[in-house]
């Protein structure tokens, strides 16, 4: 899924949150199409190895690594990713959710009907077959809308080349970070690492109003 955020000056900004295949067919299909982007801001890899589809990959960037290495390797734009690690280091507790979708609103009330499962898909079973909710809950994709309506949520961020791996039995589809320049790549990305989490939740709560 790609979202626009519109600019001044007509430019634009673009918003992947799901696997970047229709980024990379877009670059394919004019290969000046990054130039023309203001920034990319795009949800998915990894960057601690940590995976959730497979051993080491995020769903995003393994569903289609190819795509995800064009353009990581490709694009000119200044790119900027809210990694899988990322989101979970700044989850949000279950209270904040549940004051999230009850502001009473059309769009909180569209929210909390689809997310109504929500908490049950969170459950996890113990080994002595009791279950517990996880404490806190994760919300992908706006980590990365947020950081571009208002770039100040991150508070940190790595600045290195990036690549995708292609051919490991383990690893292809993890995101590599070349914090060495090792690639001596021209354009470097933007790792999120830090954020700030007031902000975010400001930003979560005024999307909902």
């Amino acid at each position: 899924m790609v979202r626009i955020v519109t600019e001044h000056a007509g430019q634009i900004s673009l918003v992947a949150l799901g696997p970047l295949t229709n980024v990379a067919l877009a670059h394919k299909m004019d290969p000046t199409f990054s130039t023309k982007l203001k920034h990319l801001y795009i949800m998915g890899g990894n960057m601690e190895g940590t995976g959730n589809i497979t051993i080491c990959g995020e769903f995003n960037f393994a569903t289609d690594p190819e795509a995800a290495s064009i353009v990581l390797n490709q694009f000119l734009c200044p790119t900027y990713i809210a990694t899988w690690e990322y989101t979970l280091h700044h989850r949000l507790p279950w209270e904040f959710f549940d004051e999230w979708v009850n502001q009473g609103t059309e769009k909180a009330c569209f929210m909390k009907t689809i997310t109504r499962h929500m908490r049950k898909d969170k459950t996890v079973e113990q080994k002595d077959g009791e279950s517990h909710v996880e404490p806190s809950f994760n919300s992908c994709d706006c980590y990365a809308m947020a950081v571009a309506i208002d770039e100040s949520v991150v508070t940190e961020y790595i600045r290195c080349s990036v690549s995708v791996e292609l051919q490991g039995s383990l690893t292809r589809g993890m995101m590599v970070m070349d914090t060495l320049n090792l690639l001596g790549k021209q354009n470097q990305a933007f790792v999120m690492r830090k954020c700030d989490i007031e902000k975010f939740k400001q930003l979560m709560m005024a999307a909902l109003k």
